[in-house]
């Protein structure tokens, strides 16, 4: 029995020795016991000996190597988002991070940390680069919710300054082609005061980075690519290296389609109802022919808003330019043919009344009689007298146009492009002339206006896009 008791208190007691151990491991892997997070108290006053060491005889109003060589400053850019695009304004809006890296060989330091990462509050007691953004229009940095800056100092003096901004650039437009465009909007940068002989701007291999595009704002635009690029501008204060980033954009065309293209082709195609309405349906005709007058001025307004007031004709503008051409000669062909119509039909008016037979108590017309003056020469100006008619001993005058009258003298010397008479058909005249029909004219245009409006679309959409 004192066996077994003895041997179940060794048992008990190895077990618990295990637990305890298990306890301790499990103690010794949790956060708060890891003693390699936090830096050794002698590292601490370490980088701050190397900081102000460093600063004790440091002028931050000089540049590095001042007099001995100019200061190479290499950028860096991530594209974190591009839009919206305005062009009215004609700007851009773009969010970047923006670096440069330089060496300084005053913040040289010995120490087994070879990399010092700062925050904000270091970035005003050393040097850095008057970089300014020359095509920006309003810019701004992000402070929320500390100021989005770092700095980092390697022991050999290597600097990287690294910021957040959100700028809106001015990119000019050129919009000739309007909708159907595309621009280089650029992304332009320098120093504010130091030439290049004090400091020299230089890109980084693959120094320009783009998001995804996602997030991007760009509504009625395709992003294309990006090229950067190094110039030298000459100004009254010295030559300065200018950095430059050009943002392909192309234009989408699907807004343009929907909201002017498409209602400006069914408002010349609805204008074209007319010429299959009976001349004789006046109210009909005129009222279609000016609703649709009036529709292409309000989509030509509607079409403006959307651009700056240039001084040029877009694509856009060119297009509903023709459109309303197009309606407003419809409108017109309905004026000519009514015009030319109403020339066709002779009025007769009683001129006397008084003659009638006095043993009757009607008067029945037995004889019809034309009488027109034979003085009448071909070489006077002046419109011919009406033709009277005898009509059973009365008399009446029949009234032509003056104009007709003068276009169709004797029924065959026509000088008119359009025939009022169906005798100017004939005649010497005719001969190396073209005969157009005036009562046939919305026979011709059922098939004129279709086929040059569908010529002039060819030619405008293989010209703006293809060519």
């Amino acid at each position: 029995m004192a066996a077994k008791l003895l041997l179940l208190l060794c048992l008990f007691s190895g077990l618990h020795a295990r637990s305890r151990r298990v306890e301790e491991d499990e103690n010794e892997d949790s956060p708060s016991n890891q003693k390699w997070v936090l830096a050794p108290k002698s590292q601490d006053t370490d980088v701050t000996l190397i900081l102000n060491k460093l600063l004790r005889e440091y002028d931050k109003k000089l540049r590095p190597d001042i007099g001995i060589k100019p200061t190479v400053i290499d950028v860096d850019i991530y594209v974190n988002s591009i839009g919206p695009v305005s062009s009215i304004n004609m700007e851009y809006q773009i969010d970047i991070f923006f670096a440069q890296t330089w060496t300084d060989s005053r913040l040289r330091f010995n120490s087994t940390m070879k990399i010092l990462t700062l925050n904000s509050n270091m970035v005003g007691l050393i040097w850095i680069p008057d970089t300014i953004f020359r095509n920006s229009k309003t810019a701004e940095a992000h402070w929320i919710t500390t100021p989005n800056q770092l700095l980092r100092i390697w022991n050999d003096g290597k600097i990287l300054y690294t910021l957040r901004l959100t700028i809106n650039a001015e990119c000019q437009l050129q919009l000739h082609n309007f909708p159907m465009d595309a621009h280089a909007c650029p992304l332009t940068f320098s120093s504010y005061g130091y030439p290049k002989e004090e400091m020299i701007y230089r890109w980084r291999k693959n120094s320009v980075e783009a998001a995804d595009q996602k997030s991007w704002r760009l509504y009625q635009f395709d992003f294309m690519g990006l090229r950067n690029t190094t110039e030298i501008v000459t100004t009254s204060a010295g030559d300065y290296v200018v950095m430059t980033i050009y943002f392909e954009l192309s234009r989408r065309m699907g807004y343009f389609t929907i909201q002017t293209y498409i209602p400006c082709i069914l408002t010349v195609v609805l204008s074209w109802v007319s010429f299959w309405i009976k001349k004789d349906a006046t109210p009909a005709r005129t009222t279609l022919g000016i609703t649709t007058v009036l529709t292409m001025t309000t989509l030509s307004t509607i079409a403006r808003k959307s651009l700056p007031r240039v001084s040029y004709v877009t694509a856009m503008d060119l297009f509903v330019t023709v459109c309303f051409l197009f309606v407003f000669a419809a409108l017109m062909e309905y004026a000519t043919l009514n015009y030319y119509s109403s020339c066709r039909k002779p009025t007769i008016r009683k001129k006397k009344t008084s003659l009638l037979h006095q043993d009757s108590t009607r008067w029945i017309p037995d004889r019809i009689s034309l009488q027109a003056p034979s003085n009448y020469s071909l070489l006077d100006m002046r419109p011919p007298p009406p033709v009277m008619i005898t009509l059973n001993n009365s008399m009446y005058w029949q009234e032509f146009e003056d104009t007709c009258v003068y276009e169709c003298l004797d029924g065959k010397d026509c000088q008119s492009f359009f025939c009022c008479y169906e005798e100017c058909k004939s005649g010497s005249w005719r001969r190396g002339r073209i005969h157009i029909d005036v009562s046939e004219l919305d026979s011709y245009s059922r098939v004129f206006f279709p086929t040059s409006f569908l010529l002039f679309n060819l030619v405008y959409w293989v010209g703006y896009l293809y060519l």
